[in-house]
C-alpha cells in the first residue's frame, strides 16, 4: 500500500499523476451527530443514518450500523445490546464510535482496501473538550484517515446556510442538534462568543417519554416518543397550522397491558417547554456577552437557526418573541451542518479555523 501511495506522490506534480493520486484517495465530510450521521463525498450525501451500532455481547462483533441497528433499538434479547456510541455530542463509547464510523464508511464503497489515502473533516461541538477532541482524531485515525481535520458545528451551520464568515460582519447561529445546543457568535473566520448547553433533541424525547408517564400512566419508548416528537412536536401551545393528533401505543403502567392514546400538540408543547426556556436562556445569555459592534450587526442579520430542533413547530416565532429580533430557520436545517463541512472539506488551505491535530 505504501508503494502506491509513494508512486501517487511522485507523480503528483503532473496532471496524469493528480488523477492518478485522486483516484486512489478518498475525502469525506462527516457530520457525526449524536442522533444522526451524515457522510459527504464530494457534493452529495452518501450515508444519512442514525448514530447506533448493534453488538453482539458473546463475541463483541458489530451486527448491524445505522437504520438496521435502529431498528433493533429496545427490542433486542439478552444477546445483543444497542450502543448509541456518543452522548451530549461527544464520543462517549470509543469501540463503538470506531465501528459505527467504519461501518458506515465501508456502505460507501465496499472497495476500500483499494483507497490509499482518506481526508476527513469532522464537525465537533464547539464546548468540547481537548481530551474529547483528541478522541474524535483517535477513532478518525483507527480507520485509516490519513490527514484528519475538525471543524466546529456552529461554523460548519454558518457555511452550510450560506454566509460568508471571513467577512467582518456578526451572525449568530443556533445550532439544536441531538445532544447539544450551540449558539454562537460568528465573525472573520471566528467564534467569538458561544453559549453550549446540553439540552437539545435527546432531552426533548425524555421529556416527552416523562410527560406521558406522569400524566397518562403510559410508558413508551424512545423510538416511540421520537415519532411524537416528529408528527406533533410543538415549541407552542398556540400554532396557526396546527397539527392532527397522533395515536400512540404504550405499556399501561397499571395494569401492564398495551394500550393507545391519542396526544396532541399542546401536551407535547407543555412536555417540552422547561427544555426550551433552557434555550432560551442561553441565547440571552450569549447575546448578552456579545461585543456591541457585532450586536448591531445581529440587530439587522437576526438569528439563524439550524439542527433538527429547527423544525419544531413554533420555535422560531418563540425565540423571535423572546429576544425581539428577527429568526431565519435554514433552508435544510438538518443537512447544513454537513454541507458547511462538505465545503470546509473542498477548501482546507483556506478556511483558517480548521482544526488539525498538531493544534491538539
Amino acid at each position: 500500500m505504501r508503494s502506491w501511495y509513494a508512486l501517487c506522490y511522485a507523480l503528483s506534480g503532473n496532471e496524469l499523476g493528480m488523477r492518478f493520486f485522486n483516484f486512489f484517495s478518498q475525502e469525506l465530510a462527516i457530520d457525526l451527530g449524536t442522533a444522526n450521521t451524515l457522510i459527504i463525498q464530494g457534493d452529495e450525501i452518501v450515508v444519512e443514518e442514525p448514530s447506533i451500532v448493534a453488538i453482539d455481547r458473546r463475541t463483541g462483533e458489530t451486527i448491524a450500523v445505522g437504520s438496521r441497528a435502529m431498528q433493533m433499538h429496545e427490542k433486542t434479547h439478552e444477546h445483543i445490546k444497542t450502543v448509541r456510541p456518543l452522548k451530549d455530542g461527544v464520543i462517549a463509547d470509543f469501540q463503538a464510535a470506531e465501528s459505527m464510523i467504519e461501518g458506515m464508511i465501508n456502505m460507501i464503497d465496499q472497495r476500500r482496501q483499494f483507497f490509499t489515502h482518506m481526508k476527513m473533516v469532522i464537525c465537533i461541538p464547539s464546548g468540547i473538550t481537548e481530551v474529547e477532541k483528541r478522541a474524535v482524531f483517535d477513532s478518525a485515525d483507527h480507520v485509516d484517515s490519513k490527514e484528519t481535520y475538525l471543524i466546529y458545528e456552529p461554523m460548519a451551520a454558518a457555511l452550510g446556510i450560506g454566509l460568508d464568515v471571513e467577512e467582518p460582519l456578526g451572525n449568530m447561529i443556533i445550532d439544536i442538534g441531538g445532544g447539544t445546543t450551540e449558539i454562537a457568535v460568528i465573525a472573520l473566520s471566528g467564534i467569538v462568543c458561544e453559549q453550549s448547553i446540553r439540552t437539545a433533541g435527546d432531552e426533548f424525547t425524555m421529556d416527552i417519554i416523562d410527560h406521558l408517564r406522569r400524566n397518562h400512566n403510559l410508558l413508551i419508548g424512545e423510538r416511540t416518543a421520537e415519532m411524537l416528537k416528529i408528527n406533533v412536536g410543538s415549541a407552542s401551545t398556540d400554532l396557526e397550522d396546527p397539527p392532527e393528533p397522533f395515536a400512540i401505543n404504550g405499556r399501561d403502567l397499571m395494569t401492564g397491558i398495551p394500550r393507545q392514546e391519542i396526544i396532541t400538540y399542546q401536551e407535547i408543547a407543555e412536555a417540552l417547554d422547561n427544555s426550551i426556556s433552557k434555550i432560551e436562556e442561553a441565547i440571552l445569555k450569549a447575546l448578552e456577552v456579545t461585543p456591541p459592534e457585532l450586536a448591531s450587526d445581529i440587530y439587522k442579520t437576526g438569528l439563524y437557526l439550524t439542527g433538527g430542533g429547527a423544525l419544531l413547530r413554533g420555535l422560531r416565532k418563540r425565540v423571535s418573541e423572546k429576544t425581539r429580533l428577527p429568526v431565519t430557520v435554514a433552508e435544510d436545517p438538518l443537512r447544513a451542518v454537513v454541507r458547511g463541512t462538505g465545503l470546509a472539506l473542498r477548501n482546507t488551505d483556506k478556511f483558517s479555523f480548521l482544526i488539525d491535530r498538531k493544534s491538539v
